[in-house]
């Protein structure tokens, strides 16, 4: 029995997000499929996280486990051979059997795409949320600053989610890139954490536009955390703006700590 760990690259506008869902095609339904045309395996593959319908991905990491003798790079080829356009193998590695794509995570980092300003770049519209409107980059870096830190991010959950959970995480950074493109205005904003609470990145976003529109001041996130509350946060960001980048994994089992990147979209 070997253990693996596969990292992917995908375009989530097509899919209805990793897990498999009974409304669509799903990453997870692809990525078993083209495993069984492969190997004649059915195997359940486990990705760090469930990213949602249109959500993208380019450091998604998987693990699971095979009786297949087929070489890692050849497995990378084949798979990248007989899956559909938009999702790629990055790369795939042996591991030892402690390794798990979910619990193994110590580490996530996102980052979402924002196009503000009048005029929309069309070559951007699947990739980054159009806010038409000129946006205060300083208001959304202070606002920004109130989220840094072990908090109870309870206020940025989705409504609905399992009230058994923990919501308290630490976000070690969240950064707020700002690049001008003559005559686009093209801002980054980049969340690493210990873990994600269910549409956390998105809500976080929507309150920071929120801000940033001069809606709201920078003071008034703190008060939202501080609320516990979702209905007191600004709205969910759209979908397609979001990109799980990397994650970061301590391997027990072999007692090192292996980093998943790849280069900017």
């Amino acid at each position: 029995m070997r253990h693996l760990k596969l990292t992917l690259a995908y375009d989530g506008k097509n899919y209805v997000g990793w897990q498999r869902q009974k409304n669509g095609l799903a990453i997870q339904q692809v990525m078993e499929e083209t495993w069984h045309a492969i190997t004649g395996e059915r195997i359940l593959i486990v990705s760090s996280g469930r990213t949602d319908s249109g959500v993208h991905a380019r450091g998604q990491v998987c693990s699971l486990t095979t009786e297949s003798a087929i070489p890692c790079g050849k497995l990378v080829q084949a798979i990248n051979a007989m899956s559909p356009p938009g999702i790629s193998a990055i790369r795939c590695e042996e591991v030892g059997p402690g390794f798990h794509a979910i619990t193994s995570a110590i580490e996530k980092t996102y980052v979402y795409y924002i196009q503000s300003g009048r005029i929309q770049d069309p070559f951007r519209q699947e990739q980054a949320w159009f806010v038409p409107h000129v946006l205060s980059i300083e208001d959304m870096r202070q606002a920004a600053s109130h989220l840094i830190g072990r908090h109870d991010f309870k206020c940025f959950q989705a409504s609905g989610s399992n009230p058994r959970t923990t919501t308290t995480r630490t976000i070690s950074r969240l950064e707020i890139v700002h690049t001008f493109r003559d005559p686009f205005d093209d801002i980054e904003i980049w969340v690493t954490a210990d873990g994600f609470l269910y549409n956390m990145v998105r809500n976080i976003v929507g309150t920071l536009v929120q801000v940033a529109r001069k809606s709201e001041t920078p003071d008034w996130v703190k008060t939202v955390l501080e609320s516990k509350d979702r209905t007191h946060a600004g709205q969910t960001a759209p979908p397609h703006g979001l990109f799980l980048d990397n994650v970061v994994y301590s391997d027990s089992s072999t007692e090192t700590t292996c980093r998943t990147r790849t280069s900017g979209i």
